[in-house]
């Protein structure tokens, strides 16, 4: 917790003289957390993205639908001034392929251990291809049709390479995400128009690393692989940020 406030405080330490850059204006960044997440899971990212000078928003998706969750994703894209650069972490991934598409203000789109389904595709139909991650022997549905990771195997299966004590944080705040969404077909696919990024994590226990490797290749991204978890922007803060940024300066 205590890292998360430090964050937090560097980044309104910040912003004042990072909003006064000169020249062309930099690209906003629109985050989209994934699933069992909150925008907490940018706390590490932000403060090095302001820091450099970036205006940075972060979307709060309910993760009830992939429409409903590309609806408020868009929103928050369509109310920035100029370029913008998109980024999605694991189900975010598929938010963003939607909510980007057809928007002449993107400039990049940066997957980070994310699903990319292309339109007429749905998150289940290409996982079924590969093998399961442990994270699927972890999770439980509730009475309203919503996954759960197990708290007791959180950090092993999510986030194995966070320290302990905020690993079992983000175990107690996670939120829940429909079952249904992995059937859910997408319409379209922003990343088959708009230049994209992909970060592989290596040691993923959620999503297959072969899978993310699919998706790399399937859309020609300028790919990186680092030896993380899950939560590459949480154990990898300056890797991540280093590869949105030069996907902002592309």
């Amino acid at each position: 917790m205590r890292i998360r406030i430090a964050a937090l405080a560097m980044v309104a330490t910040v912003t004042a003289g990072a909003q006064q850059t000169t020249g062309a204006p930099k690209p906003t960044i629109v985050l989209v957390h994934g699933a069992f997440a909150d925008g907490s899971s940018w706390a590490h990212v932000i403060p090095l993205l302001v820091r450099d000078g970036f205006t940075v928003v972060s979307a709060a998706i309910p993760m009830a639908s992939i429409d409903g969750d590309v609806t408020v994703t868009k929103r928050l894209i369509d109310a920035q001034k100029g370029p913008v650069v998109v980024v999605g972490h694991s189900y975010g991934g598929a938010v963003i392929t939607g909510a980007a598409a057809g928007d002449p203000h993107v400039k990049a789109l940066v997957y980070l251990s994310a699903f990319a389904p292309d339109s007429g595709e749905s998150i289940g139909a290409v996982s079924g291809r590969f093998a399961a991650a442990p994270l699927a022997t972890a999770l439980a549905p509730d009475a309203g049709g919503f996954l759960w990771v197990d708290r007791v195997k959180f950090h092993d299966v999510f986030c194995k390479d966070v320290p302990d004590a905020e690993a079992l944080i983000m175990s107690i705040i996670q939120r829940p995400l429909a079952a249904a969404v992995f059937t859910q077909v997408q319409t379209v696919a922003a990343w088959r128009t708009i230049p994209s990024w992909y970060v592989v994590a290596r040691n993923d226990q959620a999503i297959n690393p072969e899978q993310e490797r699919f998706y790399a290749s399937r859309m020609h991204a300028h790919t990186t692989e680092l030896n993380s978890s899950h939560v590459v922007m949480i154990s990898h803060p300056a890797e991540v940020t280093s590869i949105i940024e030069a996907a902002a300066r592309s």
